[in-house]
């Protein structure tokens, strides 16, 4: 857990609590940060693939529009579009009732 949360308080996207009551919690508003931050954080930049110059000019322009929806999607999207989205999973969920499988 250490390993993931680390460089999420070094970059200040969580902050620690000391404490019998600590642990760690976002520093800022769920609006604020965006999955892109997350995974920039820690994977470092998004890219698809190491190198495009060998590549025909068709192709990579093919893997730069790819590369470049997959930030904009990151980019775009908030912890609280992520929290919004869970819930909304779980309130259909209760509609729909649970199923077992046996």
């Amino acid at each position: 857990m250490e390993q993931l949360v680390g460089p999420l308080r070094n970059s200040g996207i969580v902050k620690s609590i000391r404490g019998a009551h600590g642990g760690y919690i976002l520093n800022g508003d769920p609006k604020t940060i965006t999955a892109g931050d997350v995974i920039r954080t820690l994977e470092g930049p998004i890219v698809l693939v190491e190198s495009l110059e060998n590549e025909e000019a068709a192709q990579r322009e093919l893997w730069t529009r790819m590369r470049d929806a997959v930030k904009n999607v990151l980019d775009n999207t908030s912890l609280a579009d992520l929290i919004a989205h869970e819930n909304e999973s779980e309130e259909n969920t209760l509609k729909e009732g649970y199923m077992f499988y046996i």
